[in-house]
């Protein structure tokens, strides 16, 4: 294998490492995102005691 097909194959590698990087860094965004907004509903809650307790049946 020459020089020049190996130095494109790890730019390419290295590329794809970089949009699987940046795509996962977005996913925990919105993730972080949506966290917030569930947890600052919770806190809005009119009766707060509602779901401290799950009844489950099997």
């Amino acid at each position: 294998m020459d020089i020049a097909a190996l130095s494109t194959q790890l730019s390419s590698a290295s590329l794809s490492n970089q949009v699987g990087i940046s795509v996962l860094k977005k996913a925990m965004d919105i993730q972080t995102a949506q966290s917030t907004e569930m947890i600052q509903l919770m806190e809005q809650s009119v009766t707060p005691h509602i779901g401290q307790n799950l009844d489950l049946k099997i």
